[in-house]
């Protein structure tokens, strides 16, 4: 690896773009067809994780903003066009409003990968813009998989070295850039093109994060589906020959210098020399719960100590002692009265430990859909101990979170049970059973497993085992055959749920 120092430069310095971050990015994304074929680790990680997206996209089909998002990419028909999860198979829209409405399936539930470090990231958001350009550009299965290695490279880099969070800017600018990167190696562009692309990518999509602050809002799961379509829109303009704002990084009135560290922003970026295999999405790790990732660890510990407990009604108090982020981020630090409000929506109910910790502890399981149904948040023994919750930060807990070593990077935190008559009951996990050093860490058969429960009853059987078998052999699908990653579902049941919702201008 090489370690890219990204300082602000002023103006009059003239940075040559060879020098700066946005070149470095594309030259890694563009370079990937020159490598020495793919790492065989992380091709097979990738067909993990277009199998998970998959599964949390037509589990989410007949979520309100999910049905809004297909609705409005329904009124951009295409000639060659990407398909839609939850359409008849012939139905073809244009590919940046294909990413649009498949990129808020996929990311609704809160269901599928993450990767954390110096700042956060969901980066399975980067395959459905780039499914949907590879079905529009007629591209294959080889290309679709260096593609995502590829941007799962520049995702996970950027999470590493730039954090985005202390200055509340949300994480979905580092991934506006890495889909621009997977383009660019997508369609082979070359390295000046997809840096035009990735530096209008991220001047484009560079938002607050209120989206997920307060009242969280169905905008959380539109957000990354909006960097999709932006990076590809910018992906487009760029291959037509204009530029876009440069340098974005370490320009005088550029994204470190206004948005984050100011004019004396200094960050390490460490990238892939020429040549290196592209192992980036193995750092990566999805969820066995429809939760925040920080609270994967908190569910399972809390099914481990209902065990102890005995009756919950005896429990005086309960203190989550966890890190920096999930203390502040969805923890009782954020001062978001929100999450203890049992009239909350789903979004914020996801990013509320403390009602999340309530329920795994009151059921010793967790779904995707009963664990946030209003009944569930309004029962009153939930209300009575979800009351009785809160979170601390631990500087243990939080160095552990950002330790260099991911075998020793802890996402979890110590639950301090204290009943009535003064017993207390302490417990602690580090990460969640399904992280690549939990109990049960995920592998193909985990993936297929979850694939199978969030499709049963919506996907036929026989479709299921089609949909497997060609994610299976991605690798060798030609465009025609990536159209079996889209298993057909009941799209009567799926237009009629549509029909009910108000319209809107298109």
């Amino acid at each position: 690896m090489i370690d890219h120092q990204v300082r602000v430069r002023p103006s009059a310095d003239r940075l040559p773009r060879e020098e700066q971050l946005a070149w470095k990015l594309a030259a890694v994304a563009t370079g990937t067809q020159d490598a020495p074929g793919l790492d065989p680790d992380a091709a097979a990680m990738a067909v993990n994780r277009v199998i998970d997206n998959a599964s949390v996209a037509l589990a989410a089909l007949r979520r309100r903003p999910v049905a809004v998002a297909r609705a409005q990419a329904l009124t951009h028909r295409a000639t060659p066009g990407a398909a839609l999860f939850g359409t008849a198979a012939e139905t073809r829209v244009s590919p940046e409003w294909a990413a649009w409405a498949n990129g808020t399936a996929v990311r609704e539930l809160d269901f599928h990968d993450t990767f954390l470090a110096a700042d956060y990231s969901h980066p399975g958001d980067n395959i459905p813009p780039l499914l949907a350009v590879a079905q529009h550009t007629g591209r294959g299965g080889a290309d679709l998989l260096r593609a995502v290695v590829a941007a799962y490279e520049i995702h996970v880099a950027l999470v590493k070295g730039i954090c985005l969070h202390r200055h509340r800017i949300d994480h979905v600018a580092h991934l506006s850039a890495a889909t621009a990167c997977g383009i660019g190696a997508l369609l082979r562009l070359d390295t000046a093109t997809t840096y035009q692309a990735v530096q209008q990518a991220v001047h484009t999509t560079t938002a607050t994060r209120q989206s997920r602050k307060g009242e969280i809002s169905s905008w959380k799961a539109y957000a990354p589906a909006f960097a999709g379509k932006a990076a590809i829109e910018a992906a487009d303009r760029a291959m037509r020959g204009e530029g876009s704002p440069s340098p974005i990084y370490e320009g005088e009135d550029g994204f470190l210098a206004w948005m984050l560290d100011g004019p004396d922003s200094a960050y390490t970026v460490s990238l892939p020399e020429p040549g290196e295999a592209r192992r980036g999405i193995l750092d990566t790790y999805t969820k066995e719960h429809s939760a925040e990732y920080q609270a994967q660890a908190v569910i399972d510990l809390a099914r481990r100590l209902r065990e102890r407990t005995g009756p919950l009604e005896n429990v005086r108090e309960i203190v989550l002692h966890t890190s920096h982020h999930t203390h502040h981020v969805i923890g009782s630090g954020s001062g978001d009265p929100q999450k203890y409000d049992p009239t909350a929506s789903r979004e914020t109910l996801d990013h509320s430990v403390p009602y999340i910790f309530a329920v795994a502890l009151e059921d010793g399981a967790w779904h995707h859909e009963r664990s946030y149904a209003p009944e569930r948040a309004r029962r009153p023994s939930t209300i009575a101990l979800w009351q009785k919750i809160s979170t601390v930060e631990a500087p243990e807990w939080t160095r552990r979170y950002h330790d260099p070593d991911p075998a020793h990077r802890a996402f979890g935190g110590r639950a301090v049970v204290t009943l009535a008559d003064g017993t207390v009951i302490e417990d602690a996990l580090a990460v969640a059973d399904a992280h690549p050093a939990g109990a049960r860490p995920f592998d193909r058969t985990g993936y297929t497993a979850k694939f199978h429960t969030l499709t049963e009853g919506i996907v036929a059987a026989a479709d299921q085992e089609r949909f497997l078998a060609a994610a299976g052999h991605l690798a060798e699908l030609d465009t025609g055959g990536l159209d079996a990653l889209f298993p057909a579902v009941d799209t009567d049941a799926v237009a009629a749920y549509d029909a009910q919702l108000p319209k809107g201008l298109f």
